[in-house]
């Protein structure tokens, strides 16, 4: 895609920058519901790379985010397990939307209003490149998935159920 389509900066592309991490940005055409199948599609890249930020929370009601592939889903029973909660669940919407800062479809772990323990499925690490959230609707930026460890308090877990 051509640089010509310069975004404006977000509180997740500051972040990035301030931490020295190099990014792509790529704008799409954001439908509603649509998901990482529409990003996946609308950037020419497999679904599997697409990563998205799922803001949950545990029993107590502290939020936590789960960076998860696209095409999979969270086994919230694995996940609370590795963590040591008794359960994990999503936040509706307009929580979610009040600990990070972001509307939901547009949910960056980078540069959230509230400092939350990340949570990585492990073999998204294993990426050579991945696409993720830059902070608004229709917007993700291409990093290397190490970066996440390196500026996030992020730790891997193995927690993926096939869509």
């Amino acid at each position: 895609m051509a640089k010509k389509e310069h975004v404006s900066e977000t509180p997740a592309t500051q972040f990035l920058r301030k931490h020295g991490i190099a990014f792509s940005e790529h704008p799409y055409d954001y439908e509603e519901h649509g998901g990482t199948a529409v990003s996946a599609r609308e950037l020419g890249v497999d679904e599997h790379h697409v990563v998205k930020t799922l803001i949950m929370q545990d029993e107590a009601a502290k939020p936590l985010i789960v960076l998860m592939h696209g095409d999979r889903k969270v086994s919230t029973k694995n996940l609370a397990r590795q963590i040591g909660c008794k359960s994990v669940e999503p936040c509706k919407p307009e929580v979610a939307n009040r600990h990070s800062g972001f509307l939901v479809g547009g949910t960056s772990p980078f540069g959230t209003r509230k400092a939350m323990p990340v949570y990585v499925e492990e073999s998204v690490l294993a990426l050579d490149k991945i696409y993720i959230n830059g902070g608004r609707r229709g917007y993700l930026v291409g990093i290397d998935p190490r970066a996440i460890l390196q500026v996030l308090p992020a730790k891997p877990v193995t927690c993926a159920l096939e869509e």
